[in-house]
């Protein structure tokens, strides 16, 4: 699901932009990848690289509206921990749930990452199962 026009020079560029990141994944990134791709986290559809305009979330859940972002040592100055702020806040406010992780705690610690997913996944599922 886009969230800009098609055709416009933004999102046009945006969608470059993401074709190149599906070619330049990190390796916390491709072991992610491997869990969620085909449905076979929990049966539920993720995509890679998604754009939210005027972002890409690295993970999406469109059904449970749940993004998760890999982070890297570039995530870890003044400047871009307040750009993952005001990005997590924007996303909030569509009503995204977004979950983020180091890249080596993807990569040292995999099996806490995927329970932790799978516990988030878990209580969007079953808040939407009590609100029915």
């Amino acid at each position: 699901m886009s969230h800009d026009p098609l055709g416009s020079r933004a999102y046009v560029e945006l969608i470059e932009f993401v074709r190149t990141l599906r070619q330049q994944q990190t390796d916390a990134e491709q072991l992610m990848w491997m869990l969620l791709r085909n449905r076979r986290f929990l049966g539920l559809k993720f995509r890679r690289q998604h754009p939210f305009t005027p972002y890409v979330l690295d993970f999406y859940c469109e059904s449970l509206k749940l993004g998760i972002e890999l982070d890297g040592g570039q995530h870890n100055t003044p400047e871009a921990r307040q750009y993952d702020l005001d990005r997590s806040r924007y996303l909030a406010d569509r009503g995204v749930k977004l979950v983020r992780f180091w890249n080596h705690e993807v990569l040292t610690d995999f099996e806490t990452v995927v329970e932790a997913i799978a516990l988030h996944a878990d209580k969007i599922m079953k808040g939407r199962i009590s609100k029915e």
